[in-house]
């Protein structure tokens, strides 16, 4: 007899319970690199200004004789000869070459530095569909930052290095002036011209990796530390829900950041002023400068010139991302 099977009626399944939907806030709009290089140069512009005299009295000291250094030698006992002797004109001695190269130099600087957040940012969305990136809010972390930071150096010293050299020779030529010698360079265009014509473009880049050395781990520091105290700052702030710094923020954070970069910045800077400004011959190399500044001045040596720098970065730097951050508020339009 034939066993007979019980079917069951087909039920339905009870359909899967609805995944809730959770608001995805989408990926913040990239900045336009046009922005950036305006406001940087804007920036660049105000650090010159503000910072110059200070610079000059950075680079005299750092070139001066081991043994020079007197009262006079003092920070503000230079900036008072120099005013005395020479007016104000005096302490913007070599201002044309920084002011005509620093304003691209800094816009090339900040835009190097939004290229190189995009960078960063595409290499730790890595993986990812465009639909996803669009929806996946992505912000930087300050390792990241860094990086972008030390990505901008790199563009930046194709400008900064032939300007330091015209600067630094222009700056040194005032002091030996100011004590009774005589003018090699009539200002900056005669500077570059003797500088080609005595060496060639290789003379007038000299000091080309100096430079590097000192930009990339200053920009890490400065673009790093302006991110992180303006990032801490911004929580201080009540009721700032759109995340905009006040003036004082502005000015703190970039004037910190200034500091900073030439903490880090200044044995490397030293040793480029030496290399830039020696007669052709002199030394062999950044390395012989090095070991040259040793043995006659110790490691203390490395550090020369690092006061007026500290007291220069602040107020420079300060107006020069409030320069920046006016500017690009301003272009807000461009995003």
């Amino acid at each position: 007899m034939a066993t007979k099977l019980e079917t069951k009626p087909n039920i339905p399944a009870s359909p899967p319970p609805a995944l809730e939907e959770k608001a995805v806030e989408p990926s913040p709009k990239s900045e336009s690199a046009l922005k950036s290089f305006i406001s940087g140069g804007v920036g660049g512009a105000c650090c010159v200004l503000v910072g110059h005299p200070l610079d000059l009295v950075k680079v005299r000291m750092q070139t001066a004789s081991a043994g020079a250094a007197t009262s006079s030698n003092s920070v503000f006992g230079m900036l008072s000869n120099t005013l005395r002797k020479e007016g104000v004109r005096g302490l913007y001695r070599g201002v044309s070459a920084p002011l005509t190269a620093v304003s691209p130099m800094f816009a090339v600087s900040f835009w190097s530095y939004d290229i190189g957040q995009r960078m960063v940012k595409a290499y730790g969305q890595r993986g990812l569909t465009e639909e996803e990136k669009s929806l996946q809010s992505y912000s930087l972390s300050m390792k990241e930052m860094c990086m972008a930071g030390a990505i901008s150096a790199i563009p930046t010293t194709g400008i900064m290095a032939p300007t330091e050299r015209i600067k630094c020779l222009l700056q040194v030529q005032g002091d030996l002036v100011e004590k009774g010698g005589k003018a090699k360079y009539s200002g900056m265009t005669d500077c570059a011209k003797q500088v080609l014509k005595e060496g060639g473009i290789q003379s007038l880049y000299k000091g080309t990796v100096a430079t590097l050395a000192r930009d990339i781990p200053g920009a890490v520091a400065y673009f790093g530390t302006y991110e992180l105290i303006k990032r801490e700052l911004t929580k201080l702030q009540p009721n700032n829900k759109k995340g905009d710094l006040s003036v004082g923020a502005v000015l703190t954070a970039g004037g910190l950041a200034g500091m900073a970069c030439w903490t880090v910045g200044i044995p490397a800077d030293v040793i480029k002023s030496r290399f830039q400004t020696a007669p052709e011959g002199k030394y062999s190399g950044i390395v012989d400068v090095y070991r040259s500044l040793i043995k006659e001045e110790g490691y203390a040596g490395l550090f020369r010139g690092l006061r007026p720098a500290l007291i220069r970065a602040f107020p420079a730097n300060a107006a020069c991302f409030l320069g920046m951050e006016v500017t690009k508020n301003a272009l807000g339009f461009m995003d």
